[in-house]
């Protein structure tokens, strides 16, 4: 599923113009109450406030975790007003949202061309159970007794008396990642038993308690699941240029460049 935020003023009837031409299912996520229980297009429409009460199939959810849910279901995501949400945002009018604003529009009655070319080229949203989901419609699925997985989080602290981490950045050296990453999933899938095995990086700002880091494999035992779920995760660590900053309640660091 690829997400857009859009940001500014008549962000919500850019919304509207831009959801019947998305090729796919679409979900829109605003934020309330200004925007609730409206009439819309979409296949799905939840409102979401600051504190977390929201309208849609559920509670107590905040953005990414009500993103994470929609994945399995949608193509796209449309979320409406959250200026302060690090997600690839399209700024309306005189908007200066916090997330990375990958185009701007003069107002709600530009023309949506350019937004639907930007929007084709965003990178999909990957959770843990869209990578499971993959797994499981492999073509040797059938030959498959186990499918193991491994999730990495944002860790508070260590222990008790720690300095509680508020974020972790992450940054990928482009190109060489991806591909560092191909050649281990290949040569771990080259094992017996080993059928399918899926990865998945998270970068950009990752907040306390979200999920980094997605394994998944598919094996026909689950000793070879097990032990390529761990010879994975220990590959990706070692092997695969991605950077982490760390922010803690007293001070950031490179983890690289700490002694």
């Amino acid at each position: 599923m690829k997400t857009l935020n859009l940001v500014g003023p008549d962000a919500v009837e850019v919304a509207d113009r831009l959801v019947p031409r998305l090729d796919g299912r679409v979900a829109t996520v605003e934020t309330l109450p200004e925007t609730a229980a409206r009439d819309t297009d979409a296949g799905a429409a939840y409102g979401l406030s600051p504190d977390g009460s929201w309208i849609g199939a559920g509670d107590g959810r905040d953005l990414p975790n009500l993103l994470d849910d929609l994945v399995p279901e949608f193509d796209y995501a449309l979320t409406v007003g959250f200026a302060d949400a690090r997600l690839p945002t399209v700024a309306i009018g005189d908007a200066d949202p916090a997330g990375d604003v990958i185009l701007t529009l003069a107002d709600a009655a530009a023309d949506l061309d350019p937004v639907l070319d930007a929007a084709a080229d965003l990178d999909p949203r990957i959770t843990l159970e869209s990578l499971v989901d993959r797994a499981k419609a492999s073509p040797l699925a059938e030959r498959s007794g186990a499918i193991a997985t491994f999730t990495g989080r944002v860790r508070v602290k260590d222990a008790a008396d720690d300095t509680p981490t508020t974020h972790l950045e992450f940054e990928k050296y482009e190109g060489v990642a991806a591909d560092r990453m191909r050649a281990i999933r290949e040569e771990l899938e080259a094992r017996d038993g080993v059928f399918e095995v899926l990865m998945h990086h998270r970068t950009g700002v990752i907040r306390e308690g979200e999920d980094i880091v997605f394994v998944v494999v598919l094996a026909g035992h689950r000793e070879e699941a097990f032990r390529t779920v761990e010879d994975g995760i220990n590959r990706l660590k070692d092997e695969v240029p991605i950077f982490k900053k760390e922010t803690t309640e007293n001070e950031e660091f490179w983890i690289h460049e700490r002694p």
